[in-house]
């Protein structure tokens, strides 16, 4: 690392450095296409084949004419829907078919005689729904322009366009739900928050950048550097997404800015903390680079590591959400470590003690001469955090009152994770004002909600009328459908059924099982049954998330565990570092939960986000006591083990309760966007963060380390042996 670094600081090194990054990333730019261009909204959501998975399969091989996205056009009068009004729907019908919309068929609702029409509104009069169903397969994007040219036609045929009536309205008004209507308005909303995601993330970094350091130079230079990995990374992923090698939507792209200017930041700080109290020390900025370098950049980049071994474990999952963050993620990650321990000391090499204007560190020396030369008294160097001293010394003095207090703390709190309610809906997770929400709110309380995504019941069976009889007689079936041959298979039939639940609700859910069991008995075999539809992809999301929850946390611990061993050399600090990441993980989850339901009425989360939080939290919490305990570390090496520990803690308090703190407020600002998802993980996410930061690191850690004095290195007996050593001179 030390000749790392004397080449990064050199006279034309650092130059050099500087100049590579800002050709690579405006090449990139020009030349390959920006990753939010690629991003795949029709990516699989199993990556190895489900029930529901291969139920969508036949449909679309053996019942195509009667599959594909259905939009559900939800008219409503609150005061019931008059002849006229069904009069000029049907007009709007002939128009929409005139249209021609691409790979769309419009149900032909003028053909339907005025009375028999009126026999499919619901019971109270005031509903209809007209279904518009795209080919299985249509891109979103094409999803979205036919919608848009419905809802223009709508424009032309109504005097007041019906799309933009308030729910509260007393004229004619109507939304597109559905699969596709849901499809468009999800793409939609995570489009919307890009921006506004990556401005405030980076505002809220300069806020507390400027507030840490109250230097506006300072400020910058982390920012500058994530900027450039990020310009990097951008057209990295635009070009492998173009080539069909990774796959990644919204969601993993706003997940992944946040993860890159919160890490990024704080590697950047780690390094720069180093920088600024070798500065007090020595003369040369050069030698200063070089120093800090060779003493905070294995921490730096075994803290990198760490993130990136997390997020490539994520390769194993089967759910396809999870699973695309891998790649993306690791590249991210291992670009923004490039940056931190290349174009951020070049920078910082450049700038030198300016970095830190006003507040510019200098020598003993350099301060004497500096005031001579102004005729003023000697402004002596300030002494380390007071307070994160005051807390060592504290720990180091009662550090079994201190550890149990803790454990208790934090095992209450994550006592408290088993109260946690699960949802797959993702419905759920919108805005309750999204037009195909509130679509489903009209179908819901007007009509059976099971019409918006009827489940879809394939089956081989010599007697396809006595599956339809048992699926009607099951207590929760509110309509069956007449069954449909398949269009190669005599045998192979398909049974539309409607629930009476919500279908993206858990209690639909979890008729699923019930229903292919109820059917498999009337054909003799469960592998001939195929249950497919929204609520089973639900179901089957649920099992999936189960089943890589089952390999993933245990694999990542694996990998966290073998990094720490390789590192530290000592399989007692290993076990605890990372035993308390754990009761960090399950506390955030716990407290999580506590603010979400009883703060802000959240009735469950989504069910994949512990796994989501788990990855992020025990990753991310791990740097911060990676980079506390070398410090303890090679304290110990000339001191003994207690006041290495409280130096430790003084010595690092400072720098990660600042990266802690801005970590925890990128992850807070996913709490802005209008996507519970991403709420719910961005509050547990933070918490988690803040726990590590205010409890483990300063507390807990520091508290067993104390405990165990020399058996923290074991079996590292050299070290043991030093220990011992030390503290016999201490008291001897």
């Amino acid at each position: 690392m030390k000749k790392f670094g004397s080449l990064i600081s050199g006279k034309y090194g650092r130059w050099v450095i500087v100049a590579v990054w800002i050709v690579l990333a405006l090449v990139l730019n020009l030349t390959l296409p920006h990753a939010n261009s690629q991003e795949d909204a029709q990516a699989e959501t199993f990556l190895n084949d489900t029930n529901s998975e291969e139920a969508a399969r036949i449909i679309e091989e053996e019942f195509s004419t009667n599959s594909g996205l259905p939009a559900l056009l939800t008219w409503h009068q609150e005061n019931g829907l008059s002849d006229q009004d069904l009069k000029t729907i049907q007009q709007f019908s002939a128009k929409l078919q005139d249209a021609d919309i691409e790979a769309a068929t419009v149900t032909p609702l003028q053909d339907i005689p005025l009375p028999a029409l009126k026999e499919q509104l619901s019971d109270d009069g005031t509903t209809l729904v007209m279904p518009i169903v795209f080919e299985s397969g249509t891109a979103t994007e094409t999803v979205e322009a036919g919608l848009a040219e419905v809802e223009d036609t709508a424009n032309e045929i109504f005097e007041q366009n019906p799309f933009k009536q308030k729910l509260n309205s007393s004229d004619l008004l109507v939304r597109a739900t559905g699969p596709a209507g849901i499809a468009v308005d999800a793409v939609s909303l995570f489009s919307q928050g890009d921006t506004t995601l990556l401005f405030g993330t980076v505002f809220i970094v300069l806020i507390f950048l400027l507030v840490i350091y109250r230097s506006p130079i300072l400020a910058l230079i982390p920012l500058v550097g994530v900027g450039f990995a990020y310009l990097v990374i951008s057209p990295i992923l635009g070009a492998l997404g173009k080539a069909e090698l990774i796959s990644f939507d919204s969601q993993g792209l706003a997940i992944m800015t946040v993860l890159l200017f919160g890490a990024g930041t704080d590697y950047c700080l780690f390094l720069i903390n180093r920088f600024r109290e070798n500065l007090w020390e020595i003369k040369s900025r050069k030698t200063a680079i070089v120093r800090s370098l060779t003493s905070a950049g294995g921490a730096i980049a075994m803290s990198g590591l760490t993130v990136i071994a997390a997020m490539l474990v994520l390769l194993v999952a089967n759910y396809g959400s999870i699973n695309r963050f891998a790649i993306p993620f690791a590249i991210a990650i291992f670009i923004m470590l490039l940056a931190s321990l290349t174009l951020v000391p070049a920078l910082l090499t450049i700038i030198g003690r300016a970095s830190f204007f006003p507040f510019i560190p200098r020598t003993e020396e350099m301060q004497e001469k500096r005031a001579q030369k102004k005729g003023k008294p000697v402004r002596t160097k300030k002494p380390h955090n007071k307070f994160g001293k005051s807390i060592g010394n504290m720990v180091i003095r009662h550090p079994w009152k201190i550890a149990i207090a803790t454990v208790i703390v934090l095992g209450i709190l994550a006592g408290m994770a088993s109260r946690i309610t699960y949802t797959y809906d993702t419905l759920s997770s919108f805005p309750d004002d999204m037009p195909s929400k509130e679509g489903f709110g009209i179908l819901t309380e007007h009509m059976n909600a099971g019409e918006l995504a009827p489940v879809s019941v394939i089956a081989k069976t010599d007697d396809p009328e006595a599956v339809r009889t048992t699926l009607a007689d099951l207590p929760y079936a509110a309509a069956v459908m007449e069954p449909e041959q398949a269009e190669t298979d005599n045998q192979l039939i398909r049974i539309q059924l409607e629930l009476e639940e919500n279908p993206y609700s858990n209690d639909a859910m979890a008729h699923i099982p019930a229903i292919r069991k109820a059917v498999a008995d009337v054909t003799g075999s469960s592998n001939t049954v195929w249950i497919g539809g929204q609520t089973a992809e639900q179901y089957d999301t649920q099992q999936v998330t189960k089943h890589d929850e089952k390999w993933i946390i245990p694999i990542v611990i694996g990998f966290i565990t073998l990094l720490l061993l390789t590192y530290l050399r000592s399989v007692t600090a290993t076990i605890y570092l990372v035993a308390t990441v754990l009761l960090s993980f399950f506390s955030a989850l716990g407290l999580g939960w506590l603010i979400l339901h009883y703060g802000f009425g959240v009735d469950a989360i989504q069910g994949f986000i512990p796994l989501y939080a788990f990855v992020f939290i025990v990753a991310l919490g791990e740097d911060y006591n990676i980079f506390m305990i070398s410090s303890i570390w090679k304290r110990s090496k000339t001191m003994p083990i207690k006041q290495a520990i409280a130096d430790g803690v003084a010595h690092t308090g400072g720098v990660i309760t600042s990266a802690g703190l801005i970590l925890a407020a990128t992850f807070a600002v996913l709490t802005t966007l209008p996507i519970q998802i991403l709420v719910h993980f961005g509050t547990i996410t933070a918490i988690g963060v803040l726990l590590d930061t205010f409890l483990v690191r300063p507390f807990l850690v520091p508290a067993i380390t104390a405990i165990l004095g020399k058996w923290a290195f074991w079996p590292w007996k050299k070290r043991m042996e030093q220990t011992e050593e030390n503290k016999q001179k201490a008291h001897g």
